[in-house]
């Protein structure tokens, strides 16, 4: 779905929002994609941000997940419904920035007088949620990447003396594990394509389409069913036929960190951002540690992209409102709430000084807060390059929805890796042609 809905006369009509009666505190709302603890946790920042001053009351609503954030602000805005601050992930950053819907975030603060470092922020952050001159459209929130979680009993169970680095490593100690009796070696979900999918082409210097991953406009195609992707999704099917990759839910109804946290499959990949939650659900005598996404033998790993999201701060509300909301993004801007954030969650600090403060402090120096700086050795392993800066496609959700789809073909049903890859790359090409269209004569900004 497109984010044509952000034009016409929703926009005029908006615009005609009253000011809040100066005499209360005035009241707007934040719309965020996170549920379960780390969506309680941005109710904390919600609850400490009303708590510090007595002019603005946040009221934050959890959709649950950022594909349903997305498209309920899609019909809020559309019946002028809209928050004043709405959670946007990674995937979404195009359907905004050609929406014409947002106020951008440099201009928001400028104008209710805060001062940010805006060089502050990690490159790889800042680039993301910025337009081609630099300049940040969104304020960074809920940043991460992607990373591995082991089970280190298990590891030395089967003789593993560290941390798996190569997917030859993670083949080899899938299969000791299988023979040591571990039902589950690995959980892997195939429609995780994030992890699984996009950040194993990422830190490959692989393409996911032309055009540098769409930034040089919005008629790039998508080239993930060339290279090396099509015979890691072969790896997989592999893996999944010997037992050595196995999908817990069709058996259990787990995800793979809930099989994970549980002790029943010994690895699993998600965000850092699950490094927090991980540490609060692993069951008694699970022990595990966190490592950089493998590589294949031989490669020469780049850096890993971010992922999680930023908040957009919407047009056509009030003065107020706007005055609120830049008092919230200052609040969260604080070294104190980042640390706080970043400890409670497992989400990494987005600026240079707020990383070096908790690294100098002895932060990441052990247990529970122990691997999540890798994270950030993942995100600037390597200068951002043409095919490890980000991916500028429109409509991205639904291209991410073709390939999970694809991966759960071949894997389930036992689909030729390179058919379900074409076939799904000429369906995301139709997607990417639509959204064109619906923008024609548009540039990225």
């Amino acid at each position: 779905m497109t984010s044509k809905w952000l034009f016409g006369a929703a926009l005029a009509a908006s615009a005609l929002t009253a000011a809040a009666p100066a005499s209360a505190a005035t009241k707007f709302e934040f719309w965020y994609g996170l549920s379960g603890d780390l969506g309680e946790r941005v109710q904390d920042v919600c609850k400490a941000f009303n708590a510090s001053q007595a002019d603005y009351e946040i009221v934050c609503v959890s959709q649950e997940n950022y594909e349903n954030n997305l498209q309920n602000t899609i019909a809020a805005f559309r019946a002028n419904k809209q928050p004043t601050i709405t959670q946007i992930s990674d995937g979404g950053v195009v359907d905004l920035m050609l929406s014409g819907a947002f106020l951008p975030v440099r201009e928001l603060m400028e104008q209710n007088g805060y001062e940010i470092q805006w060089d502050n922020y990690f490159s790889g952050i800042a680039s993301y949620f910025a337009n081609s001159k630099g300049e940040m459209l969104a304020m960074p929130f809920n940043s991460s990447t992607a990373m591995i979680y082991y089970n280190t009993d298990a590891l030395k169970a089967v003789g593993f003396e560290g941390l798996p680095t190569t997917w030859e490593q993670v083949e080899d100690v899938a299969r000791k594990m299988k023979e040591a009796g571990y039902d589950c070696p690995v959980g892997m979900d195939p429609a995780g394509t994030w992890q699984w999918w996009e950040q194993f082409m990422v830190i490959h210097n692989q393409p996911v389409a032309t055009l540098g991953n769409g930034y040089g406009g919005l008629n790039a195609e998508v080239t993930f069913n060339q290279g090396k992707f099509v015979d890691q999704l072969t790896f997989y099917k592999r893996m999944f036929d010997e037992g050595l990759f196995v999908n817990k839910s069709k058996a259990t109804g787990q995800t793979a960190n809930e099989a994970f946290t549980a002790g029943d499959c010994q690895v699993t990949s998600t965000s850092i951002a699950d490094h927090g939650s991980f540490a609060k659900q692993a069951a008694e005598g699970v022990h595990w540690e966190v490592a950089m996404l493998p590589i294949w033998e031989g490669t020469e790993r780049q850096n890993s992209v971010v992922g999680g999201a930023a908040l957009w701060t919407l047009k056509g509300k009030s003065e107020e409102e706007y005055k609120g909301a830049a008092a919230f993004y200052n609040f969260i801007a604080t070294p104190e709430q980042a640390l706080w954030w970043s400890t409670n969650t497992g989400y990494i600090p987005v600026t240079n000084s707020g990383f070096d403060s908790m690294k100098s402090s002895g932060f990441y120096d052990a247990a529970p807060y122990k691997g999540r700086e890798l994270a950030i050795e993942s995100l600037t392993y390597t200068p951002p390059g043409e095919n490890s800066r980000g991916i500028r496609l429109g409509n991205f959700g639904a291209v991410r929805l073709e390939v999970a789809k694809a991966m759960q073909s071949v894997i389930f049903d036992g689909v030729d890796p390179q058919t379900a890859l074409d076939e799904a790359a000429a369906r995301s090409n139709e997607i990417l042609r639509k959204f064109e269209q619906t923008y024609k004569g548009q540039q990225l900004p």
